[in-house]
């Protein structure tokens, strides 16, 4: 039998239980941590949404966004979104060999970054290629890019809603951080928030083993972040 619960019923019969008895021994997991209480006056400053456990390429192909935000490289693109997103949808016209193609027809040495419009019928990919192929996609990079970004969508309403690879774990396209490995995701919110992108960012799926550390489901996070990083509460 369910003990009495303070907050409603999630699951039909022992569910709830069930399921905080099996938590524990769940892997792949997050605690979500809600940044603020519901207000009566909504608060209307942009945000990033962070949609954890959420499915990017279904959510894609659902038709749920306008715009897919990604990186593209002119060398290799089989293993990216971009590539997988192509392939699955019926009226797209770019495969793995057309996506690399044209990537490689803006690739260049003079250090500007770029990003490339695909029109894939149902949505349009965004596709980052950063400056040169030998060097690294950085934070400064991005924030580059995405400076971009948020001026083609603020330029054409139509590109709304939008939503971002979050840009870690990737291969061809990895990430890098200041210190020479792959900054965290809230460099990488805060680098796109910054540069005036307000869509919606899927975190990668290795972050589910962090159920150990509360996680908010938007950016920027909240004021309380900062007074415990600083020792209070």
């Amino acid at each position: 039998m369910i003990e009495q619960m303070k907050h409603p019923q999630i699951y039909d019969g022992d569910g709830d239980a069930l399921m905080q008895k099996e938590h524990g021994d769940m892997g792949d997991r997050i605690s979500l941590v809600p940044d603020a209480l519901p207000s009566k006056t909504p608060d209307l400053t942009p945000r990033i949404r962070i949609l954890w456990g959420q499915h990017l390429l279904e959510d894609l192909l659902a038709g749920r966004y306008c715009t897919l935000v990604c990186a593209v490289n002119p060398h290799d693109n089989s293993h990216g979104i971009i590539s997988q997103l192509a392939e699955l949808l019926p009226t797209s016209q770019w495969n793995q060999q057309s996506l690399t193609a044209h990537a490689k027809q803006f690739a260049g040495s003079d250090g500007r970054v770029r990003v490339l419009k695909y029109d894939m019928d149902v949505v349009e990919v965004l596709g980052i290629l950063r400056p040169s192929q030998n060097a690294p996609m950085t934070l400064s990079v991005l924030s580059d890019a995405f400076r971009i970004v948020a001026e083609m969508i603020r330029r054409k309403p139509g590109r709304l809603p939008s939503a971002s690879v979050s840009f870690l774990g990737a291969r061809a396209n990895k990430l890098i951080g200041p210190a020479g490995r792959e900054p965290s995701f809230e460099s990488i919110l805060r680098a796109m928030y910054d540069a005036g992108y307000s869509g919606d960012v899927y975190p990668p799926p290795a972050m589910w083993q962090a159920g150990d550390v509360g996680v908010f489901a938007r950016y920027p996070f909240p004021p309380s972040l900062e007074r415990i990083r600083g020792g209070g509460f």
